[in-house]
């Protein structure tokens, strides 16, 4: 064991302890994060009513957008610096920093003035109706603002966590979430500022976690930060992109899984005694209700993703081994808990994001029940994908995070209608579900095979 690896506790601490420490604080930090659109969608609908959720569920995509160009940096560089620390190379560890802040800032600045060009056409290729429209724009004008600070924020944190420093991580997070849940209740009852209180709410909420999270520059444990290593080196600017593709590209799936499924429901609820509207709202209580869920595999994976790159760039397979299989362990308790609370109490969940009538509480309880059927196995997907970018093999990566949602979901969502109608788009996500599980159990086998081989080269020439 070279000195690099006696130094940092990440190649010698028991691998559970290393989860926990890494893992608890991650996962807390995704579930706030996805607090910002939760608290939104709760407080609105009480407030506002189903149109209102129906705007947020519109404006999703545009945050989705905004978290793929995140992750694109932050868990890029976060990979890319773990495995420069385990191979012993500080100077260019600290050079993937300074070049990921200076293509967040870039990124986050060209994101928002898209959007504000753009809006119009953007929310009417999401699925926004004419009712919908007014609340969707009065929204995203205003939370288009903070999308540069998320972007800050969430790439940082997972810097913070990858330097090992889980807790600050989580910290950036939970202070904004804090702020953001305070000011909603204020902003949309006392104010009576509506969906425009929200997102305001919200962008002050972000620009407290940036703060934060940039001040995490002056206090890197493993590497020490100069004004050299700072600027866009196009190299490192490929190299982080590459790492970070994969779950980036996940994000980006979303998206159109978003628009597919948005457009979709539009046109076949119409057909429907539901009409156009209540699907929308529903489809949007139930991916964010999800989201939650998937919040926290996530964060599970984000948490595994030091230990498995450090380990992985000083050649110790067993503890990479070891860290994956723990990961998923702890992905299939909280999906097992997940799958009950979505089968068996979806009306008491729904109910927490504003009122209805009959209608609406039906085709959302047969929603959830449906969409969320296979939701046990799904996280497994997301946890394999990071895990081929945190031990340097993007491609693989980004081609399992393509098959739930690219390869199979969207493909599902048009073709099932045509035979079983509105309830075909409900059934295309489970089909998408195993589908994706059976792939990626394919493709992990495949990599622990070489793994293994690796390991016994080793051996050999000890």
């Amino acid at each position: 064991m070279d000195a690099s690896v006696q130094k940092n506790p990440l190649g010698y601490e028991k691998l559970s302890r290393l989860l926990r420490t890494y893992a608890v604080p991650s996962v807390i930090a995704m579930l706030v994060s996805s607090l910002y659109n939760i608290v939104d969608q709760i407080f609105i609908g009480q407030g506002v009513g189903y149109l209102g959720n129906a705007a947020t569920n519109v404006a999703y995509p545009l945050t989705t957008i905004c978290l793929a160009i995140a992750l694109l940096i932050g868990i890029g560089s976060a990979s890319r610096f773990s495995l420069k620390l385990g191979a012993g190379q500080p100077d260019d560890a600290a050079q993937t920093v300074g070049t990921a802040v200076c293509m967040m800032v870039a990124l986050g600045v060209l994101y928002v003035i898209i959007i504000e060009i753009f809006l119009n056409p953007l929310l009417h290729a999401f699925g926004a109706t004419a009712d919908v429209l007014p609340y969707a724009q009065e929204y995203t004008r205003i939370t288009a603002v903070g999308m540069p600070l998320l972007i800050l924020t969430n790439g940082m944190s997972n810097l913070a966590r990858a330097d090992g420093s889980p807790k600050y991580s989580m910290t950036c997070m939970l202070l904004g979430a804090v702020i953001n849940t305070i000011l909603d209740p204020i902003f949309i009852f006392v104010c009576k500022w509506g969906v425009a209180g929200a997102a305001a709410a919200t962008v002050i909420g972000q620009l407290a976690s940036c703060i934060m999270a940039v001040g995490y520059l002056r206090y890197f444990r493993h590497v020490r930060l100069t004004r050299h290593h700072f600027g866009l080196k196009p190299a490192i600017c490929r190299k982080i992109a590459s790492l970070g593709m994969s779950s980036s590209l996940n994000q980006v799936a979303l998206t159109f899984v978003q628009i597919v499924i948005n457009n979709s429901l539009i046109y076949y609820g119409a057909q429907s005694p539901y009409g156009s509207d209540i699907p929308l709202a529903a489809c949007g209580i139930v991916m964010k209700t999800n989201a939650i869920l998937l919040a926290i595999i996530i964060g599970i994976s984000q948490g595994s993703q030091p230990i498995i790159g450090f380990n992985y760039g000083a050649q110790q397979y067993a503890r990479v081994r070891g860290i994956y299989k723990l990961a998923i362990s702890c992905n299939l308790v909280v999906s097992l808990v997940g799958f009950i609370l979505f089968q068996f109490f979806p009306k008491p969940i729904i109910a927490l994001f504003g009122t209805g009538d009959a209608l609406y509480y039906e085709f959302a309880v047969h929603f959830m029940r449906i969409f969320l059927f296979m939701v046990l196995v799904n996280g497994v997907q997301l946890i394999s994908s990071n895990f081929f970018s945190a031990i340097g093999k993007p491609v693989k990566g980004a081609v399992l995070s393509l098959t739930r949602q690219v390869i199979f979901l969207i493909p599902a969502v048009l073709l099932l209608p045509l035979f079983f109608g509105l309830d075909g788009i409900l059934f295309a996500g489970p089909v998408a579900d195993f589908a994706a599980f059976v792939a990626t159990a394919i493709l992990i086998a495949l990599e622990f095979r070489k793994i293994h081989a690796l390991e016994q080269a080793q051996q050999k020439t000890a």
